[in-house]
């Protein structure tokens, strides 16, 4: 135990002196954070919609302000619209809907015929025709189900649907209600972060070992591999501690996230994951020879996989297969089913037991794997 914590003296003790890894350590998670959390957004909104209306009635306008009440939607007028380009300003009549798509300025538009209020008044069905442009799937059913859902509201709170449906859903969110983004796709910036820069600064660390030729000294001394991996291990575990501290600090101020339930479990997971998260840049760095290649590997494997093998931004169940099958290998899966439930589920240690028990079985893997390839290059040096 006493060399175990005097490998982590000293690794603590070259850390301080390295500014560069202090930037790493501290600046980056903390520019990741800020980043992510205010540009990554899953839900649309604002978004542009051309209006064509032929009837220009009361009841059209009021179709089309019902439309935009729902947020979703900002106006592209049918007339001069301004359009800027490297050489200069200039203003183009936009008259037409399908160039409006098509030139990129709306991404739906919605034709009204010129006997809308008529046919409507005296109970006949009209069509009214929706362009979207489909290029991002996603957008596009966004669009479809939010022009299709407001249509029948409008009819409805007209008075002027013919027939009422017999069943009616009364949705309640459940967990949030406010529908804050903020409480999904911060949470999962953790695991992205907590996974990248505590196991990309020990990776380094172990690497530098190598290119400096120190390694072969810890070879030659009576320490086992075991006791180097702890050393190390240790040091790094404390500074990704402080780097969860500084992010979920920094969270609570900025978008006042808040616990959901008693926080132990999170305290606990987090705890194992910045191990598993050390025990794989222990690993990265007893298997490649130079900083570069770790650095590469770190973010190929590492970062890839917890952005998008994790459920971070896509469910799990999307994943095809056999992609999904590695996702059940990826720690940062895991992990953010713990952070989110802290945060907006709020089930507890009934809802996050499994994934703490995944999180301990994967990094005592890590961690035999990274000693496996240690002890033999000791071994064999």
């Amino acid at each position: 135990m006493t060399r175990i914590l005097s490998q982590c003296r000293k690794e603590l003790a070259q850390f301080r002196r390295d500014r560069l890894s202090l930037a790493l350590a501290f600046l980056l998670p903390l520019m990741t954070l800020i980043i992510f959390g205010f540009v990554i957004r899953l839900e649309s909104k604002n978004i542009p919609i051309f209006i064509q209306d032929f009837d220009n009635s009361p009841l059209s306008r009021s179709y089309i302000e019902r439309l935009f009440a729902t947020n979703q939607f900002e106006p592209i007028h049918n007339f001069k619209f301004p359009l800027f380009n490297s050489l200069n300003k200039s203003q183009v009549e936009i008259s037409n809907p399908q160039e409006a798509i098509d030139k990129g300025l709306a991404k739906a538009a919605v034709i009204i015929p010129p006997d809308f209020s008529r046919q409507i008044k005296s109970d006949l069905p009209i069509n009214i025709q929706v362009l979207v442009d489909g290029t991002d799937v996603n957008n596009a059913r966004i669009i479809k189900n939010s022009i299709q859902a407001t249509t029948r509201f409008f009819l409805r709170d007209s008075g002027l649907q013919s027939s009422f449906d017999k069943i009616v859903a009364h949705i309640r969110l459940w967990f949030n209600p406010g529908r804050k983004e903020s409480l999904y796709i911060v949470p999962g910036i953790y695991a992205v972060i907590l996974w990248i820069y505590p196991s990309l600064l020990t990776a380094v660390a172990m690497v530098r070992e190598k290119e400096k030729g120190t390694i072969l000294q810890v070879y030659a001394s009576n320490l086992t591999a075991e006791e180097l991996l702890l050393g190390k291990g240790l040091a790094y575990l404390l500074i990704g501690i402080s780097e969860a501290i500084l992010i979920m600090v920094m969270s609570a101020i900025i978008w006042q996230l808040s616990f959901a339930v008693e926080p132990t479990p999170l305290f606990i997971g987090t705890l194992i994951f910045l191990i598993d998260s050390v025990m794989f840049g222990l690993l990265i760095g007893v298997r490649v020879n130079n900083q570069n290649s770790a650095v590469q590997a770190v973010a190929l494997v590492g970062f890839l996989t917890a952005l998008l093998l994790s459920g971070f931004i896509y469910p799990i169940s999307n994943i095809p297969f056999p992609l999904s099958l590695f996702s059940a290998i990826i720690p940062a899966r895991y992990y953010i089913e713990i952070t989110r439930d802290a945060y907006v589920r709020g089930t507890g240690w009934a809802g996050v037991w499994f994934a703490i028990l995944m999180l301990i079985i994967l990094g005592v893997l890590l961690f035999n794997v990274a000693r496996r390839i240690l002890k033999r290059m000791q071994l064999s040096s």
